[in-house]
């Protein structure tokens, strides 16, 4: 059974909540976990695992308190992560703009300098809309499962 590790940034709770919704809906399927990226390493990505990013964005489009020490060992270590494929969604608030999901924007461009895959797109939420959290995320994870299932074949 493939693994997906699905790894969060929250200051508020709101990505990791739409982590168990993402785990709820794979866990038939995939062998799942959920991990804070506080409490995550680059060198502890699993080759054999698939990620899934989820990370709210805080402050001046920065990425939360507890994702700041998984950025920065990205940023200034620089490890190689070649054969680590991920998949990224992001959570923002339009009403500021200028900083709009850059949470996940840094972190997308940081996991890419090191050499790990993107899968898909970068999926974002505005959290001034109307919709919740899970119902623009659980579509996102829909489309890109397919991408996912082909790279395994």
């Amino acid at each position: 059974m493939m693994k997906i590790a699905l790894l969060y940034g929250t200051e508020t709770g709101n990505s990791e909540i739409l982590c168990d919704d993402m785990k709820d809906k794979l866990e038939a399927d995939y062998e799942c976990s959920i991990v804070s990226l506080g409490d995550a390493t680059p060198s502890e990505l699993d080759p054999k695992a698939f990620h899934i990013f989820v990370t709210s964005t805080y402050g001046n489009g920065d990425l939360p308190a507890g994702a700041a020490t998984f950025y920065d060992t990205l940023t200034d270590e620089k490890p190689d992560l070649a054969g680590i494929r991920f998949a990224i969604f992001g959570l923002g608030d339009m009403v500021f703009d200028y900083t709009f999901a850059q949470g996940s924007e840094k972190l997308m461009t940081a996991l890419k300098q090191c050499n790990a895959t993107m899968v898909g797109e970068r999926g974002i939420y505005d959290a001034s809309s109307s919709d919740m959290p899970e119902d623009i995320g659980l579509p996102w994870l829909d489309g890109i499962m397919p991408h996912i299932m082909l790279e395994d074949a």
